[in-house]
């Protein structure tokens, strides 16, 4: 699904970074559903225990990227965003928006998240308070768009070409190739936080699944158990000879025994 052509305005748009004035007031609606956090936060959990997140990174869920446009503050805040490097804030202080060029890069991927009801996540509206696909394409210039549907497990993903965004076609396992994470973006089926859904996952360029928390414990209790069971076996194998060797030597005196017995002296043999 791609929005349709519109002719935009030939007019300039006058664009600025400015800091958020202190006073202004964010967005505060609720997310549609709980799994939207779920699935925010799993996308990081891989990335984050497969060593691929910097402290210069911010990588945020449900939070507000900001644009002054022709002196209005625009807002918008994906479902989730990977900034690959931002300046630092000093301690104790809480970001909390984020103004590209002001403050660091510009986002390299934004994700929504469509739940029963679209919200906006297509929409090419280039007026103020603008529609988001506008918002990230025109305004930010997002190199990445994806839009995710959990329920039905499609996932759309747009690539910033010459300015806009063309729909970019899976590869043969029905995954996207992100070259600036250097990731494969797709959809998985299963259980995690007990839900069973639909999930974004990561693939490194092998083709190999960047695990969850869960799933390396899991592969740590098998390794594990695999380890205990080859020790196992290798005791039984130990066993196995002592009592083979046992029965050789019982049988070799036996031997020796009845060979005395005839009159046979065994040294002679």
């Amino acid at each position: 699904m791609t929005p349709s052509a519109i002719d935009l305005p030939t007019k300039s748009t006058i664009i600025t970074w400015e800091k958020l004035p202190e006073d202004f007031i964010l967005p505060d609606e609720p997310v549609d559903n709980n799994l939207q956090p779920l699935l925010a936060a799993a996308l990081r959990e891989s990335l984050e225990l497969a060593g691929l997140i910097l402290e210069s990174m911010l990588i945020a869920a449900n939070f507000g990227l900001c644009a002054t446009v022709k002196t209005q503050t625009v807002v918008k805040a994906p479902d989730w965003v990977y900034i690959p490097s931002v300046k630092p804030i000093p301690g104790g202080k809480i970001r909390r928006s984020y103004t590209p060029h002001l403050e660091g890069e510009i986002p390299t991927i934004v994700l929504e998240f469509i739940s029963e009801t679209e919200g906006g996540e297509y929409s090419i509206n280039p007026h103020y308070p603008y529609g988001k696909w506008y918002f990230y394409e025109q305004i930010l210039q997002v190199p990445v768009y994806g839009i995710f549907q959990p329920k039905t497990g499609e996932l759309d993903v747009y690539c910033l070409v010459a300015g806009k965004y063309e729909q970019q076609l899976p590869d043969e396992n029905n995954r996207y190739w992100i070259k600036e994470l250097n990731l494969f973006i797709g959809i998985w089926q299963g259980t995690k936080a007990e839900f069973t859904t639909n999930w974004l996952r990561w693939w490194d360029k092998s083709g190999n699944l960047l695990l969850w928390g869960s799933e390396l414990v899991e592969q740590e209790r098998q390794r594990a158990e695999q380890e205990r069971q080859r020790a196992e076996q290798e005791r039984q194998r130990a066993e196995q000879a002592e009592l083979e060797l046992e029965q050789e030597q019982i049988a070799r005196q036996r031997l020796v025994q009845k060979l005395k017995e005839l009159g046979v002296n065994p040294e002679n043999l």
